[in-house]
């Protein structure tokens, strides 16, 4: 778990770090020597109005309080007010990406006043403490004016966060400010290693400046493939280092059967209209990307978005896997989103009341009691509490222990996707195409043309799938291994005792506060039935679930009626994770990867890419409100080109090639004759 750095302030008011012995900026002007050091050193004005890329990418070494990063967002703020003033908004650079990695984040608190000491930065310090993130391990992604300026912040050692991050051969760093403190006061992180995992992710003529000018630092530079030199260093210091490296070293993170290419993202199509949709439709639009969207109901959220309450928590794990790094930061980026679009005026009825899962059965109380003994997770994400705790949380009686997630609660679904939809179309302005069922996707010379009716659309360079459960509908997906599953929610009558139950609760399923006057009771689960009818017998298989757990609680036994219902199904894979990047051919797979068969990891084929610009993002089963932003963030920063929010393995576990993958290394999948290949899982 992330410890939080040891501080006390000086004489000055400058803060000192315990633990290293060493101040986080100068007593004198810590802003002018992070302008000149970093800034400067590094050309990043003139940079932003020549760069070739709609994104310039800087990374840091060392958080501290953020001052390199608020120095650096509140010039590139007068670049693009400069470029507004003079209507040179397709020039230059539209976005600045900041990555930081911190081992000893500072207690908010202390990461406030620290910031106080720069009254200048106001503004811009309100907006980072507001968002600052809880003490989990990993890459925050945290997000400012509208998605134009990105601070990446991975909590943990600077060469461990690297060496889990997910980037292509060509690098994802344009500028490198190589920050901490004095060398001598951490020699941990000025290590080789480091200057090495620095180049792996720079992209040619990447750019590095820093305050220290020590011997072993440039040598190690160089080495790492850093031309390298000394200039002045700032105010009494005599000399600073400055480099760059000429050519990217093509270091990649995955191998080749899990690669996530760019694409040219110049006009997009967007099939589906849930909230995967709206929030691939938002990520696109906070980038300037042009995009259509087709949904063949009537109106959004009408598929498996359609509940009036869903509740919004992590899923996790007691055991630090894919899985479980995949939702706790899914969750952190999710409440940031949603608390954003409520700040820009956008409106949906929620209530961020926690939610309490109850140990109803022996297996819960045991996952529970290893979560509490394993102590992966910031007890703002988690905690573990008694009966007599979870009671008084709850506001009834249940007798139940569980865990508590105080950050969670529910949102009405079908009101969210509307305000990230109005969010999307305020940022970029698209078309939407209701009633609208496409049946065929086809792709031509010009790109992609989507068919309905005998109407046609397009072209489009590239279309992304998100139908949940009719993403298999299509000639080029067909053999997507979808598990459907159908579940009915019941919305029943409030009753005086029911009215004072305060937060969310999960057993088998989940109950949540009063909304409307009625309570959302559910949900069934039955497996490879796509069926949407609405039946009286699962609504009786609610309420008896619901009293099955319950039977001792006044909440639950003074319920009125079910007055209403809905089902729909879920669109999950049999790992339960979903699926996000583009299609990928088996027969091209199973021909360019044929060694995994052999256990071979080397001598691969180049693959095709037969259906170059088709992607898939689907399979979020209940669990779209959680996951779906920050997985829409990742893919579409993959097909951007943009560094990724999701490390190497989460990126691999939602990868659409990895059941394939898995199979070829299994040796299920087998050559019958020498171009035909066969799957006989």
């Amino acid at each position: 778990m992330i410890k939080n750095a040891h501080i006390h302030f000086n004489d000055l008011g400058t803060p000192f770090a315990d633990d290293f012995g060493d101040i986080y900026f100068s007593n004198d002007d810590g802003l002018a020597e992070s302008h000149y050091v970093f800034y400067e050193q590094n050309n990043i004005e003139t940079r932003l109005q020549t760069h070739d890329q709609p994104h310039f990418v800087i990374a840091e070494t060392g958080f501290g309080t953020g001052l390199n990063f608020l120095n650096t967002w509140q010039h590139f703020s007068d670049h693009i007010a400069r470029q507004q003033s003079q209507n040179q908004l397709d020039k230059g650079v539209k976005r600045l990406h900041f990555i930081s990695f911190e081992k000893y984040p500072l207690k908010v608190n202390d990461l406030s006043k620290a910031l106080q000491a720069w009254p200048t930065l106001q503004k811009l310090s309100e907006k980072l403490v507001n968002n600052y993130p809880i003490n989990l391990q990993g890459c925050h992604r945290l997000e400012f004016d509208n998605g134009r300026v990105v601070l990446d912040l991975h909590f943990g050692d600077a060469l461990a966060s690297i060496n889990t991050m997910s980037y292509p051969q060509t690098g994802i760093v344009d500028a490198w400010y190589l920050d901490g403190f004095a060398p001598s006061k951490n020699p941990e992180m000025w290590q080789q290693s480091l200057f090495n995992s620095m180049a792996d992710i720079s992209k040619a003529k990447a750019t590095l400046a820093t305050f220290t000018a020590a011997g072993f630092v440039r040598r190690g530079l160089i080495e790492a493939g850093f031309d390298t030199i000394k200039t002045k260093g700032f105010g009494k210091k005599r000399d600073m280092l400055i480099g760059q490296i000429p050519h990217a070293n093509t270091a990649q993170s995955a191998p080749p059967y899990f690669n996530q290419d760019d694409s040219k993202l110049n006009n997009v199509a967007i099939i589906g209209g849930g909230i995967a949709s709206s929030c691939i439709l938002y990520s696109l639009a906070k980038r300037g990307i042009n995009a259509e969207l087709f949904c063949k109901d009537p109106q959004p959220a009408m598929g498996a978005s359609h509940n009036v309450q869903g509740a919004v928590y992590p899923h996790l794990q007691a055991k630090d896997s894919p899985h479980s790094e995949l939702f706790a930061h899914s969750f952190l980026y999710a409440k940031r989103v949603y608390q954003q679009l409520l700040n820009d005026g956008f409106s949906f009825d929620h209530q961020w009341c926690g939610v309490l899962q109850h140990a109803v059965k022996k297996p819960l109380a045991d996952k529970h009691k290893n979560l509490a003994q394993k102590q992966l997770w910031p007890k703002q994400l988690m905690q573990n509490v008694t009966a007599e705790q979870g009671d008084e949380i709850a506001g009834v009686q249940t007798g139940y222990p569980g865990v508590y997630f105080e950050q969670g609660g529910w949102v009405n679904p079908p009101q969210l996707v509307n305000a990230m939809l109005g969010a999307a179309n305020k940022l970029m302005p698209h078309n939407s195409h209701f009633n609208c069922n496409i049946v065929n996707i086809e792709k031509t010379a010009n790109g992609w043309v989507l068919t309905s009716n005998n109407q046609q659309f397009g072209p489009f360079s590239d279309v992304i799938i998100c139908a949940g459960e009719h993403s298999d509908t299509f000639e080029q997906t067909k053999s997507l291994p979808i598990v459907g599953v159908r579940g009915q929610v019941s919305h029943v009558q409030a009753s005086p005792e029911s009215r004072k139950l305060k937060t969310v609760l999960c057993h088998k399923g989940y109950f949540t506060p009063a909304y409307l006057d009625h309570h959302c009771m559910g949900a069934t689960f039955d497996k490879n039935i796509k069926s949407r009818h609405v039946s009286d017998e699962d609504n009786h298989t609610n309420r008896a679930q619901l009293i099955n757990f319950y039977d001792h609680s006044d909440f639950a036994t003074t319920l009125g009626k079910v007055s209403s219902a809905k089902a729909a199904v879920r669109c999950t894979f049999i790992d339960h994770l979903p699926m996000a990047g583009q299609w990928c051919e088996q027969s091209d797979y199973t021909n360019a990867f044929a060694n995994l068969r052999l256990g071979k990891r080397y001598q691969y084929l180049p693959l095709n890419h037969p259906q170059q610009g088709l992607h898939i993002f689907t399979g979020f089963g209940a669990r779209a409100l959680c996951s779906a932003p920050l997985c829409a963030e990742h893919f579409i920063s993959c097909l951007a080109n943009e560094p990724r929010p999701l490390s190497e393995r989460v990126s691999q576990a939602i990868h659409p090639a990895r059941f394939i993958v898995r199979d070829l290394i299994r040796n299920k999948i087998y050559m019958t004759k020498p171009t035909i290949w066969v799957n006989c899982s």
